[in-house]
């Protein structure tokens, strides 16, 4: 009998980890630092943030499970709401998804609300069957009381029941600058509960049979730590340069590797500030609208295969400028704004978790930008991360089972986000015939 995968899960275990160091910071390093700062306030937590590296951010929409995350670390709503351009969002809204010129449809958060019915959700389908003429949009006005405040541009915390079947602390999601996010967890929330920030470079990484011995700094100073935190973004320094994590490409079902990113001012707010993100499919790919307090943070995702940065370019700014615009303008000064052209590699790492470095964020892993998934490894694998360290002393078999879940997590999102694509009956381009 072969031993070898038996006993892979009884190895040395690691004991007291009572110094944990991220490196790196924007979002998913201060999560980091203020997951591990919520769970264990006794231990050492250092958070290495360069002054060289600028930090990947174009606004942020996100789905249910931050909520988890926000109560999880105990944050004031409103406080942060408050400090990083915040709204509420209550859906998704897919337009064109289905066929070039079906119209939109919601997909909005929490459970149907199915009341009344006789067969549950598939009251809806008989309905279609007797009424072939009814929109495919009516199934989420059927069972979703938010849908009604999405298409009205406005929310209530339902404090009066009236809304039967939502709950404002479970069916709600945000819009905010993701980077900003960011500082404001380190500023307010990381740095008074006892995180070390330490500004400055990594520049050399030195590795032993345990993982990660120690860092050496710009300035010199060696790092040493119980726990190394992978917070470096695409550049993986830690999980891939030095622990050589195989990353598994998942551009086979998820081709699009690229997004040019704007954000433009309000032209009427009262309409423009909606409760959802508008996620619209054009040419070769689809386009993002994110409204948070201050503006429109909007962004064309597509895939280089198909066509090129100049033309996605063009074919946003025609996006920009047309009927598909909460507020049409066709004379809108497209060429007055700033465009960030971002490149993403679709995966994730064999390993996240491997002897004493676990990765979190774009280090990890990333699906792509649809369904608002951006934050979404983050905030889930620091919880999974929290609770298996919590076990005090973690053994090769903890870490198994954590590369193991968090892995499992981010196949079903990637395969949920890729039936958004396998699904749509478009033919109008070789990207959609293709995808």
């Amino acid at each position: 009998m072969d031993t070898t995968k038996i006993n892979s899960g009884i190895g040395k275990a690691m004991i007291n980890i009572n110094k944990i160091v991220i490196v790196g910071g924007g979002s998913a390093g201060w999560m980091s630092a203020a997951a591990m700062i919520k769970t264990f306030p006794e231990k050492e937590i250092i958070c290495i943030e360069s002054p060289d590296f600028p930090i990947v951010g174009v606004g942020e929409s996100t789905i249910g499970g931050i909520k988890l995350f926000t109560s999880f670390l105990g944050i004031d709503e409103k406080d942060f709401l408050r400090h990083t351009e915040g709204t509420y969002k209550l859906s998704i809204k897919f337009t064109d998804f289905y066929e070039k010129g079906s119209g939109s449809f919601h997909y909005p958060f929490g459970v149907p609300y199915l009341e009344g019915t006789e067969y549950g959700l598939q009251d809806w389908y008989f309905k279609k069957y007797l009424y072939p003429e009814t929109p495919l949009s009516n199934y989420a006005y059927t069972f979703y009381p938010a849908v009604a405040m999405c298409e009205k541009n406005k929310f209530s915390d339902n404090k009066s029941g009236t809304l039967s079947g939502w709950r404002k602390d479970l069916d709600v999601a945000y819009h905010f600058d993701a980077t900003k996010f960011g500082q404001w967890l380190k500023n307010n929330y990381c740095i008074p509960r006892g995180v070390n920030l330490i500004s400055d470079t990594v520049t050399k990484i030195f590795t032993n049979d345990e993982g990660v011995d120690y860092l050496v700094l710009s300035s010199g100073e060696k790092i040493k730590a119980d726990l190394f935190i992978d917070c470096t973004g695409f550049k993986s320094l830690l999980i891939e340069k030095e622990l050589n994590s195989k990353w598994l490409d998942y551009s086979y079902m998820l081709p699009n590797n690229r997004a040019w990113a704007t954000r433009i001012p309000y032209t009427d707010k009262e309409k423009e500030l909606e409760p959802y993100t508008n996620c619209t499919a054009i040419e070769n790919g689809w386009v993002w609208n994110i409204p948070s307090w201050e503006r429109i943070g909007t962004g064309y995702v597509y895939s280089d295969k198909y066509v090129s940065p100049e033309q996605a370019l063009s074919e946003f700014k025609n996006y920009l400028k047309s009927d598909y615009m909460t507020v049409p303008d066709k004379e809108r000064d497209v060429e007055s704004f700033e465009y960030k052209d971002v490149k993403f590699r679709v995966g994730i790492h064999e390993k996240t978790f491997i002897k004493n470095v676990v990765a979190i964020g774009l280090a990890a892993g990333f699906i792509e930008p649809l369904e608002s998934n951006g934050l979404y490894t983050a905030h889930e694998f620091l919880l999974k991360l929290s609770r298996t360290l919590s076990r005090g002393k973690v053994s090769q078999n903890d870490i198994d089972m954590y590369n193991y879940v968090t892995k499992s997590m981010f196949d079903t999102f990637a395969t949920f986000v890729s039936m958004h694509y396998s699904l749509s009956a478009r033919q109008d381009t070789q990207y959609w015939k293709d995808i």
